[in-house]
């Protein structure tokens, strides 16, 4: 498939016209001469224009050196890598500034290789057929009601109701669902009120997503990131104060699974598609 045309059809099947997205580009100056110009005034779409045709797709969560190198072990060519983050993330480094740029050496090689990086960090949130809160919530065995959470101009979180009897449930059942141990921040009371929860995957441990479940009187929140530091303290005591449990499956794990079935969506375009599995953080938690 022409390269081009694959990045189209991306575009028109993913983006809507409300969304913008969060500034990557302008902390990424030491990978300046790998990035496009698309990406440089979008921060969205095609990051790195490296092949002129398309035979086979990667999806990953993060462009870790784990990842990039799995990739040039298959020894691909003509191959895109398509990410959820441009930016690669690792909270035991710095918990206040986890995300770090690409190893160039590695980008070098994929440059050679010509397999080019494609993002969507906004348009998968965006609540659709792959975004990463539906996609947990699906894993979780959680039934959609709603959308909330409001972010760069697309709807990033669930609100569903879950068949756990309690928190404690809840936190087993996501325990299993990522395979390995997440973490619950028991606020409130083990009770679920009226089964209804919240996902918001990723950095969901916000208070602009706090301020929605108190206005909706949801006590209980599923995300990925709840490490106690500058980003998240006002919301860990807002989460207290209304007795709002929150459960942490780290940013990756919360996240993995748009990534893993969006390879679907490239299958159907008659592209086989492989999702790349990365190691979580359990900093993050």
């Amino acid at each position: 498939m022409k390269a081009t045309d694959l990045y189209n059809q991306l575009e028109r099947d993913f983006v809507a016209p409300t969304l913008s997205e969060y500034s990557w580009s302008d902390y990424m100056a030491e990978i300046e001469e790998y990035i496009c110009d698309n990406f440089k005034q979008r921060n969205m779409g095609l990051l790195c224009d490296f092949a002129n045709e398309v035979n086979s797709v990667y999806t990953a969560v993060f462009p870790s050196d784990n990842v990039l190198t799995k990739i040039l072990n298959d020894n691909v060519k003509d191959s895109m890598l398509f990410l959820h983050h441009p930016s690669v993330w690792d909270t035991s480094k710095d918990p206040d500034n986890a995300f770090y740029q690409m190893n160039t050496d590695l980008l070098e090689a994929l440059k050679e290789r010509r397999v080019s990086l494609f993002n969507f960090h906004v348009p998968l949130d965006n609540f659709g057929v792959y975004a990463t809160s539906k996609t947990l919530a699906r894993r979780l065995g959680i039934s959609i009601e709603s959308t909330f959470a409001e972010y760069y101009g697309a709807l990033c979180g669930v609100i569903g109701t879950t068949d756990c009897k309690n928190v404690q449930e809840l936190s087993e059942r996501y325990t299993q669902a990522v395979g390995h141990e997440t973490k619950l921040y028991q606020y409130g009371e083990n009770s679920i009120s009226a089964g209804k929860v919240a996902i918001a995957a990723g950095g969901g441990t916000d208070t602009f997503v706090l301020n929605e479940l108190i206005e909706k009187g949801i006590d209980t929140l599923i995300t990925g990131v709840t490490l106690d530091n500058k980003y998240t303290r006002f919301a860990h005591e807002m989460a207290k104060e209304n007795a709002i449990n929150i459960l942490g499956g780290t940013h990756y794990s919360s996240e993995k699974f748009a990534c893993m079935e969006v390879c679907e969506y490239f299958d159907g375009l008659g592209l086989p598609a492989t999702f790349v599995e990365d190691a979580p953080c359990f900093e993050d938690l």
